[in-house]
């Protein structure tokens, strides 16, 4: 029997019967199917056992080195011969190389020592040394030292006399001042032009230091300027050699389609609001392991992508848990890749229907509050328009403003406050803002949580390579807080009550699943832990003042789950 690192193509032994799929994996959202399953098993069972390469994925504390995990792909294919195996690729490097046995190989091998990027790398490289060797000679350093000093020595001779010329103006006022009336009317007449001479003499100190020290800083500027010329210079040779290497990488990532097809990059992303494709493009594992079928002649059957190791920082990732292709920089090639094959719908794009009248929990001539179901939109989106919106603008033909005062996400159900006019919105928005508005939510959580209450503090903005995911990001993020109390434990479940005091997007989903948070997904959350029969989680509970009556209105809406 072969090792796994004597062959690509690995063959896959099904013990059971498995009814073969009738069209391709739609890649970015999809349950993994059975053979995916099997050959993603015996990856995995390769990956825990293997001596053949070492990397660092964070699950073993001996390790050493930096720990980082992997997108790993696999894609169950069907050979000349009928035969059944799979292929297998990573994400990126691993163990510092991209070209690993068993393993099918990269679109371009950018880490070729003998290939043009590792050439063009080596003189960037050279550039950047020579810049940086010029930028701290000593005449430059000199130069930037007398520019900084003659910009200091300025601005500081320039306040003295600003400042004496404001002490000498106050003089010349008292003086003019005890002056009035005890003076003849020639006397004072003197007197006035003495002062006003003696302004005017200021006034041309001020402009002759102004002059005088702009032309010393100008010449000290101009004596730079002239040293960093060959600086200058390279710098544009290297932004040049930079911009030259991009695009000829870019030209080297070429892609097959089912149909035989090829496009490169450039051609790709052309098709996109995005011209220039994002770093890493063609890359990940998904597009290797399709360049791969199609230039040996493989049909593929079905493929699915799993994380291995410990999770970053910033991203939802559980090991060996399967998540979908990215987004910003898969999302287009594969729309090329799939050209020819009879790929899955869709699931986000079909219409989302609810045959019945949405439940109304409260209503009275200025406000009313909804039931919102879940999967199903809260306001409409670019493909599919029924949402709560569009339901409460017929129901309510006559209300004014923007109705909807928050919104929930499609999966999450529950409480849902409109406004049957824009002076109710304003007064409700208010509410929201000044965060007296109570809100509390129940979540399954798909795994146990020892402490019993807390707060999870983790700042949150979208993750630009996989919208509408949302990430941790200490730098950039926005304060995104959430209490909690467990409320029951249950076959390895957890129910909770979750207190947002922010209201971030998928705030309560990222802070349940993230590492630094409850570590415990919701049940359900097809983005940040598995997919089930819908996300457990609901807007149970609502307190606010009614902005005309004032009277504390708690609402209730039975928990479905």
């Amino acid at each position: 029997m072969k090792s796994f690192s004597e062959s690509v193509f690995h063959p896959l032994n099904i013990h059971e019967e498995v009814e073969f799929p009738e069209k391709f994996t739609f890649p970015f959202y999809y349950q993994p199917h059975r053979l995916s399953r099997v050959a993603a098993a015996d990856l995995q069972n390769y990956l825990e056992n293997q001596r053949d390469f070492i990397h660092n994925f964070g699950l073993k504390s001996s390790a050493k080195g930096l720990s980082i995990g992997k997108m790993f792909g696999v894609m169950v294919v069907k050979n000349g011969q009928g035969e059944l195996g799979y292929l297998a690729a990573f994400s990126g490097k691993l163990a510092d190389s991209n070209d690993i046995s068993g393993f099918v190989p990269p679109i371009f091998n950018t880490l070729d020592v003998t290939g043009f990027y590792k050439q063009g790398e080596a003189k960037l490289n050279a550039m950047n040394r020579e810049i940086e060797t010029l930028e701290s000679s000593e005449i430059i350093v000199q130069a930037k030292y007398y520019l900084d000093q003659f910009t200091l020595n300025h601005e500081l001779e320039l306040n003295a006399l600003k400042a004496e010329i404001k002490g000498k103006k106050k003089e010349r006022d008292q003086r003019r001042k005890l002056a009035e009336g005890l003076m003849s009317a020639s006397e004072y007449s003197r007197l006035i032009e003495e002062l006003s001479q003696e302004s005017k003499s200021y006034q041309i100190r001020l402009k002759h230091l102004k002059r005088s020290g702009q032309e010393r800083i100008n010449e000290a500027r101009n004596h730079l300027n002239n040293l960093r010329k060959p600086i200058i210079a390279l710098k544009e040779q290297r932004a040049n050699l930079s911009a030259s290497l991009q695009k000829r990488i870019h030209e080297q990532y070429r892609f097959l389609n089912a149909k035989g097809q090829e496009k490169d990059l450039l051609d790709i992303f052309n098709a996109t609001n995005t011209l220039i494709p994002p770093a890493g493009a063609g890359e990940c594992a998904a597009p290797k392991l399709f360049q791969y079928a199609y230039l040996h002649d493989l049909t593929p059957l079905v493929m699915a992508e799993f994380w291995w190791g410990e999770s970053p920082k910033s991203e939802v990732r559980k090991h060996k848990q399967f998540y979908p292709s990215c987004r910003s920089k898969c999302e287009p090639i594969l729309g090329h890749m799939m050209q020819g094959l009879q790929v899955e719908d869709n699931p986000i794009e079909q219409d989302l229907e609810f045959n019945r009248d949405l439940e109304i929990l409260y209503e009275d001539t200025h406000l009313l509050i909804v039931n919102k179901p879940h999967e199903f939109l809260s306001v409409p989106g670019r493909k599919v328009k029924e949402s709560v919106l569009s339901r409460m603008q017929q129901y309510l033909p006559d209300a004014s403003g923007p109705l909807l005062v928050h919104r929930l996400d499609m999966s999450t159900s529950g409480i849902l406050l409109v406004a049957k006019s824009n002076r109710i919105h304003k007064k409700l928005q208010k509410q929201f803002i000044d965060r007296t508005i109570k809100k509390r939510y129940v979540a399954i959580l798909d795994g146990e949580v020892s402490q019993q209450s807390g707060v999870v503090d983790l700042p949150l903005r979208v993750d630009l390579d996989n919208r509408p995911q949302q990430l941790v990001c200490y730098e950039y993020g926005k304060p995104a807080k959430t209490k909690y109390k467990v409320i029951a434990v249950e076959n390895g479940k957890t129910r909770v009550y979750f207190y947002p005091i922010t209201g971030r997007t998928h705030q309560l989903r990222v802070h349940a699943a993230h590492s630094q948070g409850l570590k415990t997904p919701i049940v359900g959350d097809d983005l940040y832990g598995c997919k089930s029969d819908r996300l457990h989680l609901h807007a149970e509970n609502l307190v606010f003042e009614h902005p005309i009556t004032k009277e504390q209105l708690n609402i209730n809406c039975k928990v479905p789950f």
